[in-house]
């Protein structure tokens, strides 16, 4: 049985609420879930192994009072705009997905490739954790894993502001330049852009159900968090609202 989860909440709670999903699941605490979410205010993360300096624009952040933090998972920053962007996990027992990393990736992200499919749009996985439409990304995806359990969460623009994104985060300048291309906002877009129509959340989030339900060959069952993941996803809300946890690096 796969449980499905919808949510909002702000940065540091969903990133602690993710780890704790995890940290659960490992456990054999909480059934494997699809969690869509929105962040709300509009916050970035950055992957666990990066610099703040090198992935972030600090001052526009906070002029702008945009919340950030780091994940626990690796890959790039990502801008997750609350009134354009739904962010996905998935936790789930190892033994359900392939082993292999890039496997895994591909496999989890054929979600994503549905949901697309759903909405209109021709996907493309592109290794080792990218959906593109067009040739521009649409969606990141992350991944940690525990024992034996893994949690990957993404993020899907169906209407992100790219303004703001390419303002908020820094992209390596060999990064463009191997692409051919002068700014971040060359590299990517979202559904409504590609389908020239403004798409909303719930036509989204509803594609996406069908997209990861076809995938996993489930009937979602929408559930509630359990007191434990509650429990939990607000200590590790702590850390990631520390400074210490935020400038590791």
């Amino acid at each position: 049985m796969w449980r499905l989860i919808i949510n909002e909440g702000n940065v540091y709670w969903n990133m602690g609420l993710d780890e704790a999903m995890l940290e659960l699941k490992q456990k054999g605490l909480i059934p494997n879930t699809l969690r869509l979410y929105i962040m709300k205010p509009s916050a970035v993360t950055i992957g666990y192994f990066q610099k703040v300096v090198d992935a972030v624009n600090l001052s526009y952040l906070e002029k702008n009072r945009i919340p950030f933090t780091r994940r626990i998972t690796g890959g790039g920053s990502v801008y997750h705009d609350a009134e354009g962007e739904i962010t996905y996990s998935v936790v789930a027992d190892l033994d359900f997905i392939p082993f292999d990393l890039l496997e895994s990736y591909q496999f989890i992200c054929r979600g994503i490739l549905e949901a697309l499919s759903f909405l209109g749009l021709k996907a493309k996985f592109v290794p080792i954790n990218d959906v593109v439409v067009n040739g521009k990304k649409i969606s990141g995806s992350a991944q940690a894993r525990r024992g034996n359990a893994v949690l990957q969460h993404g993020t899907l623009m169906y209407n992100t502001n790219l303004e703001v994104l390419e303002k908020a985060l820094k992209a390596p300048r060999e990064k463009l330049v191997d692409r051919g291309i002068s700014s971040l906002k060359e590299r990517v877009t979202t559904i409504s852009l590609e389908l020239r129509r403004k798409v909303d959340k719930e036509e989204v989030i509803e594609a996406l159900k069908r997209g990861f339900g076809k995938v996993f060959d489930a009937d979602f069952e929408e559930g509630d968090l359990t007191e434990e993941e509650v429990f939990l996803a607000k200590k590790l809300a702590g850390k990631y609202s520390s400074r210490k946890w935020k400038f590791k690096r």
